[in-house]
């Protein structure tokens, strides 16, 4: 079921640059777990509201129903609506939840962007020189262990750096049997490095079946892709692992949240043990999370599906620092964070600021890391926390078959436990590097 992505009145907010998250106009509305029938009731009475349910769409292969044309649509796994509301109807809405019992809350839906390509603008260049010293000093400091010059060292002949990093290249486990479902910009079917490959996709987006976007292709590459590529080095986390395809962004890398949370509907649906999200939306300091993708995770979590998504990209370190950008600043979705190759925090990651959640859970490779792209460049190195999240996604696949009991919140727990201690502040790098079972 394709949600329709409405016109932005802006441009796409450029990193490093103050600005609050932008909106659709549509609205997400929070109901009561075990009320979701009254719920849906309370809305089509009071509000008016045509309702559809996300469970007619999924046995829909073609996705012929739209938000637009529904005026809004129940996802039942998460207990979430998404509708559409001129000013009149908003108005009586809030209203509504405000007295409804069986609804909690209402918060405008926000537009998402893919958080891969992080740009060096002149914001950062000005800045230059400071960089340069934090770099430096993070190469001085300490041992290898603890992310010093030795980390360096990397020879890619057979595996990238980011596989060495997080110990992919030395594990004996594939991901077999472990679902990984990565919610982007979609991928690349014609890629030599997926021919063959058994892939469930499905698009979100209204009026996109189907995607060769590069963002969606790089970030599956690094979660899934194959032991042996076409060109070496590899540069797949878990190359057996079971990958479902959820296009949530167009080609442009812009989505909303109801995109996101059809993709977390279907990805649950489907029992993906691994929901790799390399998106967002900018938080503001002092800003809080989302309520109702806080629920939405909760249950992931509850149905055995761990969610982990890009902390965000907007930081122009060691001048300034951002907050964990939306969707990852909810407690129980675990946000990525990105280091670079001297296992030190990279320059554009976002931190732990604000207080009422937005923490970084753990860290993953993101400074020029090597994955698929859509042919004929076929492969290309790319920075960002979207190319930490997919790693983390990978090491998570890795340890899902290692420990059969780890699903969920045990999930979660194995990550945190298993992760090698970086010398950086926790705010930066969370538990720290996540490391792949041997």
């Amino acid at each position: 079921m394709p949600l329709a992505t409405p016109p932005v009145p802006n441009p796409s907010p450029q990193p490093g640059l103050p600005g609050g998250p932008e909106t659709t106009g549509r609205f997400l509305v929070l109901l009561e777990p075990d009320k979701l029938t009254a719920g849906a009731a309370a809305l089509t009475k009071g509000v008016g509201l045509q309702l559809a349910y996300a469970g007619d769409f999924l046995k829909d292969p073609e996705g012929l129903l739209t938000v637009k044309e529904s005026e809004g649509i129940v996802f039942e796994d998460l207990g979430v609506a998404v509708v559409n509301a001129p000013p009149d109807q908003a108005a009586a809405m809030s209203s509504i939840v405000s007295k409804e019992s069986s609804l909690r809350t209402v918060e405008p839906e926000r537009i998402v962007y893919a958080l891969g390509g992080a740009p060096m603008d002149l914001s950062y260049l000005r800045g230059y020189r400071d960089a340069v010293n934090h770099l430096v000093d993070g190469l001085l400091k300490g041992d290898s262990a603890e992310g010093g010059s030795a980390a360096l060292s990397f020879e890619e002949a057979a595996f990238t750096w980011g596989l060495q990093a997080v110990g992919a290249s030395r594990s004996r486990f594939t991901g077999r049997g472990i679902r990984i479902a990565v919610l982007d910009t979609g991928l690349d079917f014609n890629h030599p490095d997926f021919i063959g490959r058994s892939i469930q996709s499905r698009s979100f987006v209204d009026g996109v079946p189907t995607a060769q976007d590069g963002h969606g292709t790089h970030c599956v590459g690094i979660a899934a892709g194959p032991a042996r590529p076409a060109q070496p080095p590899r540069f797949g986390v878990a190359p057996e692992a079971e990958i479902f395809v959820g296009k949530v962004l167009n080609d442009a890398g812009r989505g909303t949240d109801g995109c996101i949370l059809a993709g977390l509907q279907w990805a649950i649906a489907n029992g993906c043990h691994v929901i790799s999200m390399s998106l967002g939306a900018r938080v503001l300091r002092g800003q809080g999370y989302s309520a109702i993708f806080e629920q939405a995770a909760q249950r992931a979590l509850a149905r055995g599906s761990l969610i982990l998504a890009a902390a965000g990209n907007d930081s122009r370190r060691p001048q300034t620092v951002a907050p964990v950008s939306h969707p990852a600043n909810c407690p129980s979705i675990f946000a990525v964070g990105a280091i670079d190759r001297a296992l030190s925090v990279a320059w554009f990651s976002n931190g732990s600021i604000n207080a009422e959640g937005g923490s970084v859970d753990i860290v993953g490779p993101g400074v020029d890391c090597r994955s698929s792209w859509p042919i004929p460049t076929q492969y290309k190195d790319e920075s960002g926390t979207s190319m930490a999240t997919p790693h983390v996604a990978g090491v998570a696949a890795l340890i899902a078959e290692a420990n059969p009991e780890a699903r969920g919140p045990r999930l979660h727990f194995h990550l945190v436990q298993t992760a090698r201690r970086l010398s950086g502040s926790a705010a930066d790098v969370g538990a720290g590097l996540a490391q792949a079972p041997v």
